[in-house]
């Protein structure tokens, strides 16, 4: 079942596409990775999502129902995290947090005590006298206190500093244990790596892939450092080789990784004394498609 679906989405303002026949879904029980630069789209998609905005075309539901029609419904079910928090300046944190979980009709006291206490919040301040970071964290505490089916997370942890940033993975993880479904929306990619089991790139208001980090991958490079017996000669020549440097460590290139194969064969030849392969990071990933021009899937 999908709790998220997203159908030929398409939102203008103006004269200005922001959103060009998006698809996208959500399965149950997974976390989504939805990653793209600033003013890709993902925020302007989000609040489709959550019937703040209509869409012009296309469809999108949220466990079936219409994210515009049926958004009261909706929000019984959903929590949503932005990632700019403003909060009432004269209500301290705790008080905010104690509003949005009445707001919802669920949570329970031990859930939030053991929450503040995770992320380090003072719940007595007022929010006038809080950092970004402690912002981010009430909006966050709040939405994991809460009983939801699906988690929209937008930038979530900006703000952040890295040990807030493990808790926070800990508390998604621990929403898809229980079944729960994230939509979490993203540039910092470390993150997305490791907690999404799927991930759709989006630029310039178009899907430019979706898949498993796995299924993704095949779009770009894997690094390798050589050492061998005899002198590697050939390589620039073979197709998928790239920026190849004669290190003090051995032999250090990047290959296109549907090439592998026929160039260990030929790697093979000259002795392979050691050999170390990494595959390419989320990041590594994501440049290739934005500085690609059109990228794989055609981004323009």
């Amino acid at each position: 079942m999908n709790m998220v679906e997203v159908t030929n989405l398409t939102k203008k303002f103006g004269s200005f596409t922001a959103l060009d026949q998006i698809n996208l879904e959500v399965r149950s029980g997974e976390v989504f990775g939805f990653i793209g630069p600033n003013g890709a789209g993902k925020t302007t998609t989000i609040r489709v999502l959550l019937g703040m905005l209509k869409a012009g075309e296309g469809e999108a539901k949220i466990f079936g129902k219409d994210a515009w029609a049926d958004a009261v419904e909706i929000h019984k079910r959903t929590a949503f995290v932005p990632g700019e928090i403003n909060l009432w300046p004269n209500l301290t944190g705790g008080e905010v947090i104690d509003l949005f979980v009445r707001l919802r009709g669920s949570g329970n006291k031990s859930r939030r005590d053991e929450l503040i206490e995770r992320f380090s919040l003072d719940p007595a301040k007022k929010c006038r006298t809080y950092s970004k970071g402690n912002r981010q964290k009430v909006a966050l505490i709040a939405a994991f206190s809460s009983d939801a089916d699906l988690y929209i997370l937008d930038e979530p942890t900006s703000g952040l500093d890295p040990l807030m940033e493990q808790v926070f993975q800990e508390y998604v993880r621990e929403a898809q244990a229980a079944g729960k479904s994230v939509l979490l929306s993203s540039h910092i990619l470390s993150e997305v790596e490791k907690l999404c089991d799927r991930v759709g790139i989006i630029r310039e208001g178009k899907m430019i892939e979706t898949g498993s980090l796995n299924e993704l991958r095949h779009l770009t490079r894997t690094q390798i450092l050589l050492q061998t017996k005899q002198p590697v000669t050939g390589l620039e020549k073979m197709t998928g080789i790239h920026d190849i440097q004669d290190t003090e460590n051995g032999l250090l290139f990047q290959v296109d990784t549907e090439k592998i194969d026929p160039v260990m064969r030929h790697l093979s030849s000259f002795g392979i004394l050691k050999l170390e392969s990494a595959p390419p990071t989320l990041e590594e990933l994501f440049m290739h498609h934005y500085e690609g021009g059109s990228g794989a899937g055609g981004g323009q």
